[in-house]
């Protein structure tokens, strides 16, 4: 899996939902709607799913194996660490 593109849609402050992401893979498939979720002990990545008849979140799509997820979940995670960090850098400037 080459992941070709990263961007942090939209970021919450007071919400355990900290982002919506979307990923683009090869260039060729783009993944909207990917959370990024403050967990209990850390933040983690959470993808696109939507409720079935009988009330259970099923994901649209997802990665297949352990270490695809782990790379797609390192990747999100690395970029929403970096424009929040470039946030912050931002309002530091202009103080």
């Amino acid at each position: 899996m080459n992941i070709t593109d990263i961007r942090i849609r939209r970021t919450y402050q007071d919400t355990r939902l900290k982002a919506l992401v979307s990923v683009t893979v090869d260039h060729d498939l783009a993944v909207h709607d990917i959370k990024v979720i403050e967990g209990p002990e850390r933040l983690f990545v959470a993808m696109p799913s939507r409720k079935d008849d009988n009330g259970v979140f099923r994901d649209i799509a997802h990665p297949i194996t352990p270490e695809a997820r782990h790379e797609l979940e390192g990747a999100i995670l690395e970029a929403y660490h970096n424009h929040i960090q470039n946030q912050q850098n931002a309002v530091a400037a202009d103080h």
